[in-house]
Parts: structure tokens; C-alpha cells; sequence
């Protein structure tokens, strides 16, 4: 069945809107890597300027700044020219965004702007133009054409200058470490909010839970506590009830692999991995994830104070990846 024409316009729409996005990746170069630098200097905010089509983009790429570690906001021109040239300061760094380059409230207000000695960047369409030729640093943001069949409405810009806006914003957050954490830190509404700040205390198994053997248990018996608590793994206390290692049921399984018949009769002091990976009962659950891949682990246990010898619980990570499947469990009647 041959596509209509709607669906085939919709079609060309996408595909052109992908080769403009593609083709700006092509521009990344030492004038984006001065922006970063230049915005990561910045002892103030991003200013964000547009209007119009541009002004909305604008508003969003000041939004995405802010929610992953960098001051932004945006201020309407036209409100610039009547007080609002107040919200820049001195310290602030400015990033206007205009297609045409010729957008007159931006091209009109650059000579104030330059009274406050503040950097210039500026996202523009149209190479040659009035914006392109006055601010300090270009990151050009042109396309062939817009996805309009009358190649008029913005479309293929917006979407190639939102783009941009995202590969900045991910640069810089990059480039500041912004982990986790912070980004929980800045979203603690609405249902991301709530799994992003979970903790591990709302998510550990506890009490006969939590796998345990001693030093002398034979393996034989240890794979039966690993197989009767479901997660994969137990710890391994010494006498003093420490814990001084930890079997994965893939430790059995290679030394089995390896031929080693005898391997049951072992004890588990033989087999274990010493010093497992632990963490504290108030991390974070998504900072938890990241520990056990950077680790390359399933389980970790968790102590609920540093001065514990014995951890009183255990997190596998399939707790946390439930998370983004389910209703997290503060949200669970």
C-alpha cells in the first residue's frame, strides 16, 4: 500500500528536519568549545534573548541550562528596552539566538548590552548577517531549508538551533561534573522528582533478608543461601559478625567452568572476593546504579551507619530499575 500524501509529507518533514540537526554537528567546533569555556567562566547566568519562533526556543534552552547545573534565564527583548536590561549584570554571559541575524530587537539592544562589557554568543542562521558579524562568539545554526513546503515557516531552524541549545547545555554540564545527585537536587516534584531523591533506606531487603554465611560454611552451603534468597550473592562474616567478603553465584559457576570438582567442599573464605562494595543508606538510589555499573556488580550492600560492621541491608539493582518501570514506592498505596 503506497503512503498518502499527508504520510509522505510528514515523511519529508522528518527526514529534512534530521539532515539540518546532522549538518550542524558538523559545526561543532573551536567556537563552540569557546562558548563552553566562556559560559563555564562565567561567575553570573546565561542570559538567553530571543523573539519570536526564536524566543520560544530560547525559553527552552534557558530551562534546560538551569535544570542541569547552569544559571540561566531568559529576558525578552523588547522588555530589555523598557527595564529588564536591569536582570543582566556585569558577570553574566549573553546568548542571543536569531535566524535571520537581522532580528531588530536583538541587533537594536547589542550596544547597551556591550555597556556591561559582558561576552556575546550568539546562535544565528545567517552567515554575513548583522548578529552574526556583532557578537563574540558564532555558533551558526543555518539550514538548507525549512521543513515548510513554502520553506517559510521555522521549522528545520528550530529544530537544528534547539539542538545546539541541548549540545551546550551537555557540554557544560559535562564539564562540570553534574552527576545524579544534582540533577535530584533541582527536580524534587512530580514522579521523576520522587524516584530521583529515593533513597536506599525505602528500597533495601533487611533482616532475614540479606544473605549472610560465615568464613567456615562450605560452598555447597553458601550457593543454597544465595539460591534461597534470590538476589545472586551473599556476604561473608568473620567471627566478630564483619563483613570480610562476598560470593556471587557466578563465582561458583566459573570455578565449576574451571573443573574444579572439589569446589563444594570448599569453604566460603576460599572463594570469596574480599572488601565488597558497600555504600550508606541515605544514597541516593540513582547514585547507587551508577556505583554498581561503574563496578560492574548486581548487589550492594548498605550499612544505615558508617560505624557498622555488619551491614543491615542489601539493594540489587533490579530494586532500582523497577523504578522506571513502576510506581516508586512512595507513590504505592
Amino acid at each position: 500500500m503506497s503512503d498518502t500524501k499527508n504520510i509522505q509529507i510528514g515523511k519529508n518533514v522528518i527526514q529534512i528536519e534530521a539532515q539540518a540537526v546532522s549538518a550542524i554537528a558538523d559545526r561543532i567546533n573551536q567556537q563552540f568549545e569557546n562558548a563552553v569555556n566562556t559560559v563555564l567562566d562565567c561567575k553570573g547566568r546565561l542570559i538567553v534573548l530571543g523573539v519570536g519562533k526564536s524566543g520560544l526556543i530560547s525559553q527552552k534552552i534557558a530551562s534546560t541550562m538551569a535544570s542541569t547545573g547552569t544559571p540561566a534565564h531568559f529576558v525578552h527583548p523588547g522588555d530589555a528596552f523598557h527595564g529588564d536590561l536591569g536582570m543582566i549584570t556585569k558577570e553574566d554571559v549573553v546568548l542571543m539566538i536569531s535566524n535571520s541575524g537581522e532580528t531588530h530587537e536583538l541587533v537594536q539592544i547589542i550596544p547597551a548590552i556591550r555597556k556591561k562589557e559582558v561576552p556575546i554568543i550568539g546562535m544565528v542562521g545567517k552567515e554575513g548577517s548583522s548578529l552574526y558579524n556583532d557578537v563574540d562568539i558564532i555558533l551558526d545554526t543555518s539550514v538548507e531549508k525549512e521543513a515548510c513546503t513554502l520553506d517559510l515557516a521555522p521549522t528545520a531552524s528550530t529544530t537544528a538551533t534547539l539542538a545546539m541549545g541541548d549540545a551546550l547545555a551537555v557540554a557544560l554540564f559535562e564539564s562540570r561534573g553534574f552527576n545524579a545527585q544534582d540533577f535530584a537536587e533541582l527536580h524534587p516534584g512530580g514522579s521523576l522528582g520522587k524516584k530521583l531523591l529515593l533513597t536506599l533506606d525505602q528500597l533495601v531487603h533487611t533482616g532475614d533478608d540479606i544473605p549472610f554465611v560465615n568464613k567456615g560454611t562450605s560452598v555447597k552451603d553458601a550457593l543454597l543461601t544465595i539460591s534461597d534468597k534470590g538476589l545472586g550473592v551473599t556476604g561473608v562474616l568473620d567471627s566478630e559478625d564483619k563483613l570480610v567478603g562476598i560470593i556471587t553465584d557466578g563465582d561458583i559457576r566459573r570455578g565449576l567452568e574451571k573443573g574444579d570438582n572439589n569446589i563444594f567442599n570448599q569453604t566460603a573464605e576460599f572463594l570469596m572476593s574480599k572488601d565488597p562494595i558497600s555504600t550508606t543508606s541515605d544514597t541516593l538510589a540513582i547514585a547507587a546504579l551508577e556505583i554498581m555499573e561503574e563496578h560492574n556488580i548486581t548487589s550492594l550492600f548498605v550499612f544505615s551507619s558508617p560505624g557498622l560492621s555488619k551491614p543491615d541491608g542489601i539493594v540489587h539493582i533490579h530494586d532500582i530499575c523497577l523504578l522506571y518501570t513502576s510506581p516508586s514506592p512512595r507513590d504505592r498505596g
